[in-house]
């Protein structure tokens, strides 16, 4: 599905993935997707410090300040527990909807924040291959927990500031597409899923359409995925000559795949944009939108079909 590596995400992108090395799971998969493995264990599991102790949070929700003291000495990563929520522990892989700050510690500055975000939340993904800087902060602690992460700017690069995280994993959110269901559209594959979500498919007699075909399954009300979001998807991946499945997030624990839309082949993204968070969508695409300009790859000449529980978007931060 994927066709090049992700571009840069934002201006604190080096610090999202620096800690990637630490949580021991190597390269991410051809899916952009990580180890589900590492779900039962911490990846990294930060301990509190000098440093992370002694930054001041006040207030809550959108008023939250973060105070870094100018003599902090940000020798290593740090993480402190503010106050600890009463859901179940986060783990690497859940989805979340996150309260954060990011913030320059020698400056003060908010490099990023959910703020940009609905309701002041944005979704993460737990992906120690891209979100790693959450993975540090949010892992092996109950939702709703409000920590402080302390990240020494020598880690990030020569001449770095350091960096001073605030999250808060507010809620989980569904790993499955919990829309509204759509009645089938003539002549596309049929799709069934088991008690757990998980599709299969069935191809129709016949030659595939020469242009791409789209179809809701499922219509969500959330968010409308515009071009070059940061989207998070559950999907199953068939070839239309033999119905024999390439790819699936379903296939790795149904850990979600995390990636710009703008960064898969061109019938998976006319499949996400325009869309809505909650739909479950069914697309076909011809050699032409998927890989038939890949000389020698395995799926070249192949019409291919997706099923994709679309589960969360985010525009990406401009970069600065």
């Amino acid at each position: 599905m994927r066709k090049r590596p992700l571009v840069v995400l934002s201006t604190v992108a080096a610090a999202t993935l620096l800690l990637a090395g630490c949580a021991g799971n190597g390269g991410p998969q051809s899916s952009g997707t990580p180890d589900p493995s590492a779900s039962s264990q911490c990846a990294l599991d930060a301990q509190p410090g000098a440093t992370s102790d002694a930054v001041e949070v006040a207030g809550e929700g959108a008023d939250t300040t973060i105070t870094v003291p100018a003599d902090a000495k940000f020798a290593d990563v740090e993480r402190t527990i503010i106050s600890e929520g009463e859901g179940d522990d986060v783990v690497v892989n859940d989805l979340v909807s996150v309260q954060f700050q990011i913030v320059d510690a020698a400056t003060g500055d908010v490099l990023d924040s959910s703020a940009r975000g609905e309701d002041g939340l944005i979704p993460v993904l737990l992906d120690p291959n891209q979100s790693s800087l959450f993975v540090a902060a949010l892992e092996c602690e109950p939702v709703g927990s409000r920590v402080v992460l302390a990240l020494p700017g020598k880690m990030l690069g020569d001449s770095a500031n350091n960096v001073v995280v605030y999250a808060e994993a507010v809620d989980r959110l569904p790993e499955v597409a919990d829309g509204t269901p759509v009645d089938p559209t003539p002549g596309m594959p049929e799709v069934k899923l088991d008690d757990d979500g998980k599709p299969t498919v069935t191809i129709p007699d016949g030659d595939a359409p020469a242009s791409t075909q789209v179809a809701v399954l499922k219509q969500g009300d959330g968010a409308t995925v515009a071009s070059g979001d940061l989207v998070v998807v559950q999907y199953l991946g068939v070839k239309w000559s033999d119905g024999e499945e390439f790819d699936s997030s379903w296939s790795r624990d149904a850990a979600p795949a995390q990636f710009q839309t703008t960064g898969v082949v061109a019938g998976f993204q006319k499949a996400l944009e325009g869309q809505k968070v909650g739909s479950q969508v069914l697309v076909v695409m011809p050699p032409s939108d998927g890989y038939g300009a890949s000389e020698g790859h395995e799926l070249q000449n192949e019409s291919l079909v997706f099923v994709v529980d679309i589960l969360a978007t985010t525009p990406v931060q401009s970069q600065q």
